[in-house]
């Protein structure tokens, strides 16, 4: 088995992180550092990431859970700069699990942790669209035009282009604005800085859901695992991107966990929200 997949079914990193590792030299295998594409024996080698030896069980339970990240903690398993870790909020779980993609320190809500490489790399994967879907509380109003630019795509800061989301007004008060966005995308920071080339800044901004599975009730901090029937939604909420104009539609892929197919569906071009007072106030 190929190292970088093999770190990844054990629960270090998601496939991606895992090549990362090998490439920076953090893992050897039998005292010499690993390579990319190396073959390794699980049960018979002896292999160490970051100094720690690796122990390989015959067979690791699957986990998949939802975490309420509060705001104040980093979406990585440790810091060097002595930060609270994601990480020490699930050290009950009994097996080492790791976050999939990112809450950035200052956010909150949902975020989903596993130990199962092939199911975090299949979440993230940039031609899935798996919507996620944020409350966004703003410090001022929100004109007509900032939703429909919202909701159209905007251009961010580094001149990179947003897929059009879904954009609703929840709440309009004299001193904030709250909104509904859903994207099916995971740039980095989007959110914040959707809302920034718009002209708004961000008080709040929880994540409330990730395909099928919903925040809820659950506490900040907690932690529950995942339903057999979320697991299996969200292996079918996957969309294509939409097809250009006479051009072939696109072949479905295999789900790749199961053999399951993905529904196709397609993020939709614009959502139509409350549209705030005139002035722009709440």
């Amino acid at each position: 088995m190929r190292i970088h997949k093999l770190l990844s079914q054990l629960g270090i990193a998601s496939l991606r992180a895992s090549e990362e590792l090998v490439r920076s030299g953090k893992v050897t295998v039998n005292g010499r550092r690993a390579v990319i594409g190396q073959d390794v024996r699980p049960g018979r080698d002896v292999i160490h990431v970051g100094g720690e030896r690796i122990e390989v069980p015959k067979k690791a339970k699957k986990l998949y859970l939802a975490l309420h990240k509060p705001r104040g903690y980093v979406t990585t398993l440790s810091d060097e700069l002595g930060r609270r870790c994601v990480a020490s909020l699930v050290e009950d779980v009994g097996q080492r699990v790791f976050p999939v993609g990112r809450l950035d320190r200052d956010s909150e809500g949902l975020l989903l942790m596993t130990n199962d490489g092939e199911f975090a790399n299949f979440i993230m994967h940039p031609s899935h669209h798996i919507s996620k879907t944020y409350r966004v509380t703003v410090r001022s109003g929100v004109t007509e035009d900032q939703i429909v630019r919202l909701s159209a795509g905007v251009t961010l800061d580094d001149g990179a282009q947003t897929q059009p989301a879904q954009v609703q007004v929840e709440v309009n008060g004299p001193e904030r604005t709250v909104l509904r966005i859903t994207i099916y995308e995971g740039k980095n920071r989007q959110i914040r800085r959707m809302c920034e080339a718009v002209g708004l800044e961000v008080a709040r901004l929880r994540r409330t859901s990730i395909g099928p599975v919903k925040l809820g009730m659950l506490a900040p901090g907690k932690w529950r695992e995942l339903t057999p029937q979320e697991i299996g939604a969200i292996r079918n909420a996957v969309s294509v991107r939409e097809t250009p104009a006479g051009a072939k539609k696109p072949v479905r892929r295999s789900g790749g966990m199961g053999g399951a197919k993905p529904a196709a569906s397609r993020p939709p071009r614009r959502a139509a929200g409350r549209a705030p007072k005139k002035d722009g106030r709440a």
